[in-house]
Parts: structure tokens; sequence; C-alpha cells
């Protein structure tokens, strides 16, 4: 005999997002099509590109569009990428400079095809927008690089202000919908970028089935190798074929997730049904100078 089928959770009315279009949006449409650019905005089906773009806003791609990478989370598409653009770098550069960006986030596909993991391209991305935008400061959502100290301190010593690398969700889960990064080897990646004196910053999904206590915990390991800054957002499945959402978490959970972590150290936590990971990226930038002392 057949199971019952069971029943989609049905989405909650503070997600729903009403789209609409000003000035700002289509000048920032038109800069990224014309450079020929990729937007995790776009790829990542963004619940805030609306409002992001239409205030001039957009967190830039770089390493093509395809992933090497396969996770049940993630809607950018997998498969065998095509050769690095050795013009993305001044591109993403001059559009930056077109949109007269005070702070720019830059984030990336795993390249895990390349001998070096896209780390000479992230490198040079960086450069070209402190060439031809020194005063944006620069904020780098990169990948785990396997776990290569070596990759992660190429990007590190290229001195982004902000560098950020993403859990994605509590150590149980993340071997369920992760299909490469690990646990423990993210942890590794955010100590390193930590040591160096850069502001450390991660973010995760919730609904994938956790528990508070799981996030609590997850919120501790965070601190302990010197992270700063916390994204919380509600997981999103992007398609039937995506691991499904097992409960849209409450904003009075959200809010107590962003009590817990600034009561435990973090410098800035976004929590919320719709934030990700560079939504409002540009209100780390005051984080900037030093560190409070503990």
């Amino acid at each position: 005999m057949n199971e019952p089928k069971k029943e989609r959770v049905r989405k909650p009315e503070w997600l729903k997002v009403s789209i609409a279009a000003n000035d700002r949006y289509t000048q920032t449409k038109q800069i990224v099509e014309g450079h020929c650019l990729h937007t995790i905005c776009g790829s990542g089906r963004c619940p805030n590109r609306s409002e992001c773009w239409g205030r001039g806003t957009a967190t830039f791609m770089i390493g093509g569009n395809i992933c090497t990478r396969c996770c049940k989370f993630c809607n950018t598409a997998t498969g065998h990428p095509l050769p690095l653009d050795p013009d993305e770098p001044l591109h993403v550069a001059q559009s930056i400079s077109l949109m007269k960006l005070d702070h720019a986030v830059i984030t990336s596909v795993d390249r895990d095809d390349l001998p070096d993991l896209g780390a000479a391209h992230w490198v040079k991305t960086i450069r070209e927008i402190r060439r031809l935008c020194p005063q944006t400061t620069i904020e780098t959502l990169v990948p785990d690089f396997q776990g290569r100290p070596e990759l992660v301190q190429l990007v590190v010593e290229a001195r982004p202000d902000i560098l950020s690398h993403n859990m994605e969700t509590v150590r149980r889960i993340s071997p369920l919908v992760r299909s490469a990064a690990r646990y423990e080897t993210s942890l590794a990646v955010i100590r390193q970028v930590a040591e160096a004196g850069l502001i450390a910053k991660s973010g995760i999904m919730v609904g994938l089935g956790e528990t508070p206590a799981e996030v609590e915990e997850l919120m501790d390991d965070l601190r302990a190798v010197g992270c700063q800054v916390l994204t919380i957002g509600q997981y999103l499945q992007p398609s039937h074929r995506h691991y499904p959402v097992q409960e849209y978490v409450h904003p009075d959970q959200f809010a107590a997730y962003r009590a817990t972590g600034l009561a435990k150290g973090f410098r800035q936590v976004e929590s919320g049904p719709l934030v990700r990971s560079s939504y409002h990226a540009e209100k780390s930038v005051p984080l900037l100078g030093p560190a409070p002392k503990v």
C-alpha cells in the first residue's frame, strides 16, 4: 500500500514579497546585463533583488555561472564550467564604478575544476576593484577552497575589508545538503580569516529541520574561531528537486536568534525571514575599526 503523499509546508504571509521596479532597478539591471555579469541575486532567486537593485546594489558572482558542486539547497546551475573569463574582474570593477557603490559584495561559484580552485581569479578581481574604485569597501563571500589554507591565504593577502564564508546550516544537517563542503572545514576557513585580522563573517539558513539548540551550538562554534558577523535567514526551496522546507520559522524566533547571537559576542547579527548573506551588507562597514576588547 502506498503511503500518503506528505503535504508541502505552506508559505506564510510574512514571506510574500511584492516585486516593484524603479529607475534605479532598471539601471542596475542594464549595467549587470551590459557587462555580461552574473549575480547571485538572479541565479539564487533572491527574494530581495527588487529592493537591492532598486537602491543600486547587487552581489556579483565571479567564476562564471556554473558550479562544480551540487548542493541540495542551491539554485545555481551545476555541471562543467566554461573557462574563466579573463576580463571578468575588470568588468566587475567597471560596473561597481558605474553604480557608484560605497560597498561591494563579491561571491563565486565553486571551481573545483581549476588547479587553484579560482583563487587567483579572486585576487585579480579584488585588485581591479581597488584600482578603479579605491573608495569602495569590499566584502568577499568565498568558497572553502577545499580547505587548502594556502589558497585561502591568497584571498586573505588581497585584503578585502570583510571576508565571509557561509556555514549554511547546523552540524547535523550539513552533510545532508552540502555536496562537498564540510562543517569543520568551513570553521577552519573562518578561523584563518579571523586570525589574519580581517572581519570574519558567516551565514546560515534555518527551516531545514534544525533545532534552536543546534543553532546555538553553531553560534558557539563560530565565536570560538573568531567570527564577528552572522546572518540568519529562512531557507526557501528553489524547486521540487531541492531539499524540502521543513519549517517556516516565525519572525519571533528570528528575533530570539538575533538576541542570542549578540549576547554570545557577535558584533552584528542580521536575522529575519528574508535575510540573505549580502542583505544590507553595508551595515558591516562601521565594524572596520578595531574590535572591542573583551
